[in-house]
């Protein structure tokens, strides 16, 4: 049979097991404005039963406190950083569309409609006055006037891009700041939990984390108990803790982490015409990678993956969004009977590279968004280029940086300058601008330089570029139309486009003349000029005053789009964040209940022990035994 003092082991596990209760419901209500706090419970059973020799076989011992444990659903944990990863993409892209919409939108007196409106206003008083000074400087400075526009856009478009780099920079650093941060709290959780108990404070800190890192990039998890090898049933209690990101890259695994690191490009490693200086390329390295190590050593972060997510896919959509138009081809294969050059090392020791491209936009000077000079690639292997001609068909030819040569570039293999981006991003913008500058300025120094003046001198062009050497001189129509390896206009961009200083200095050098035995009133010339602007398709099929219309169409319906889906992922944000909270969150009016219900128990428990006292008082003291 059992003790006579069995009762009281019965009733003191009773007393700890609603005294742990009470002590974690108080936690709880303590907590229960605490960000990423989940509520706790006690976790217990009756405790085995003991074997006794009587009738009734089996006594009760009583109930063993086994855990106070979190509660908490990994499902919903699933599904709210699956939204985050959606919401943060979406968020970046909807804020920079916003600015690009502002810079480009047309507020009735400084955007382009009003001053190509004006302009054409400005012409209309020229034809009626053409041998006037007066009407004519008006015109050339309603023409400088859109010029200063795309200059203004331009420079707030690479303003833009240079703030979404610095944002890039400030992402892939915060990925290692929590990836430091998760490794160091694995350690100090798996140091608690081998000794049996549960580390919940630090478990909840750790998905904090978690949650903060889905906004930024796609993550996913896995928890493994770690076994001991030579005991596999026995329980360590630590277990694995693994986070990968960007659904390739392992960020963490328990105690190791990997870093994020940004590299600078370098001044002639550009992979767009139009981008600023010091755009970053993320690189993949180890905990102790640090500030001024070999950066040849790191591996390559794939900016091309669509599964990166999060606030960086974003970003990388807005800094190199290019709607898919990159540079990309094979290069040819030497072919000594056809007279087909690949890759040739000159006598002089240059090496040049001929490249075959397929894709139509890669087959007009108007669209070309490639540098001068800067980063190719070949096969596998990346080196630089200081130069590159075009053959006017289907064939560029690149005068390789002989610094970068540590091997001949290999032969029929694709090659590419910068990678596809499919989202319209701020080089997709600045792209368009220059297609309508260069086929706006072709189409109107055709006309300008086949008229004559009011004096009957031959026309000048209207349009140019300053050329990107630090000096106020500008391009020559001969230097736009005969420019080596027919590059034509490729050297105006939005940034350096301007109109001619022989314009600027005396607006008398206009072409109004279409017949150079025209009077000085004549206005042939701009009469072909207005047909033009009023006729001729210069930009997707649309007239050149419509070129706004054009791209305000793609900024708004993407900006459009970017606000939708926010909305969208916000409300589910909240959706599964509620259902979430409905589940781990500390409900007052349950911990108020649960506080009266542990409160009876542990009554009951101290009154058990109590009667049992005056029990073992009677039988002790009274009975003479």
């Amino acid at each position: 049979m059992t003790s006579q003092f069995f009762g009281l082991n019965i009733a003191g596990s009773g007393l700890r097991a609603a005294n742990a209760a009470l002590n974690t419901t108080a936690n709880n209500i303590s907590n229960a404005n605490t960000d990423g706090y989940s509520r706790q419970t006690v976790k217990q059973e009756a405790s085995d039963a003991l074997r006794v020799f009587a009738k009734y076989g089996c006594a009760g011992a009583g109930v063993d406190t086994i855990a106070i444990e979190r509660v908490r659903d990994e499902f919903y944990d699933v599904k709210y950083r699956n939204n985050e990863t959606l919401l943060g993409e979406v968020k970046q892209k909807n804020y920079y569309n916003g600015l690009i919409e502002e810079y480009l939108d047309d507020n009735g007196t400084s955007g382009f409609s009003s001053l190509f409106n004006k302009m054409e206003t400005a012409m209309q008083s020229v034809m009626t006055a053409a041998g006037t000074t007066e009407t004519k400087a008006t015109f050339v400075s309603s023409l400088k006037s859109i010029t200063e526009y795309f200059n203004n856009v331009y420079n707030s478009l690479q303003n833009e891009q240079a703030d979404v780099n610095a944002e890039i920079k400030l992402a892939a650093d915060r990925v290692s700041a929590i990836a430091q941060e998760v490794a160091s709290i694995n350690k100090q959780i798996n140091v608690i939990e081998m000794t049996g108990a549960r580390a919940n404070e630090l478990r909840d800190k750790r998905d904090v984390l978690v949650d903060e890192l889905s906004k930024i990039i796609s993550v996913e998890t896995k928890e493994t108990p770690i076994v001991d090898e030579s005991q596999p049933d026995r329980e360590t209690g630590a277990t694995r803790f693994q986070i990968w990101v960007g659904s390739a890259y392992e960020l963490v695994d328990t105690y190791e982490y990997k870093q994020m690191i940004c590299v600078s490009r370098d001044d002639d490693g550009a992979v767009n015409q139009n981008d600023v200086k010091g755009l970053f390329d993320i690189k993949w390295g180890g905990a102790n990678y640090k500030d001024g190590d070999n950066v040849n050593e790191l591996s390559d972060f794939a900016l091309d993956s669509k599964l990166i997510g999060g606030e960086l896919q974003g970003l990388l959509a807005m800094r190199d969004g290019n709607n898919y138009q990159y540079f990309h081809g094979k290069s040819q294969v030497t072919d000594g009977t056809t007279g087909v050059n690949g890759v040739v090392q000159h006598p002089d020791g240059t090496v040049t590279m001929s490249v075959k491209v397929e894709a139509d936009y890669l087959k007009s000077m108007t669209k070309a968004t490639i540098p001068e000079d800067g980063t190719i690639k070949v096969g596998a292997k990346t080196y630089k280029y200081d130069s590159w001609e075009y053959d006017g068909n289907d064939v560029y030819t690149f005068t390789m940086d002989p610094s970068t040569l540590s091997s001949l570039p290999d032969e029929g293999k694709n090659v590419s300058i910068g990678y596809s981006n499919s989202y319209q991003g701020i080089p997709y913008y600045m792209a368009q601008m220059n297609e309508w500058i260069r086929q706006f300025s072709d189409a109107f120094n055709q006309i300008m330089v086949s008229g004559y003046t009011s004096d009957s001198l031959e026309g000048v062009n209207v349009f140019s570029a300053v050329m990107d050497n630090n000096s106020a001189a500008e391009y020559s129509y001969e230097e736009l139309t005969t420019l080596s390896a027919n590059k034509g206009y490729y050297k105006v961009r939005a940034g350096n486009f301007t109109v001619s200083s022989v314009l600027l200095d005396n607006s008398d050098r206009l072409a109004t003349k279409a017949d150079v035995t025209e009077g000085e009133s004549e206005f042939g010339n701009l009469s072909k000029l207005k047909e033009m602007l009023d006729t001729k398709r210069i930009f997707r099929g649309a007239t050149s005053g419509e070129f706004l219309t054009k791209v305000l169409g793609d900024v708004a319906l993407n900006k459009s789009n970017s606000n939708t889906l926010e909305e969208t992922y916000t409300s589910l944000e909240n959706t599964i964040g509620n259902q979430r909270l409905s589940d781990s969150g500390v409900d007052e009016d349950e911990e108020a209940s649960n506080l009266v219900k542990f409160q009876n128990a542990y009554t009951l428990s101290s009154k058990m022990i109590q009667t049992l006292t005056e029990i073992y008082d009677r039988l002790i003291l009274q009975t003479g035994v």
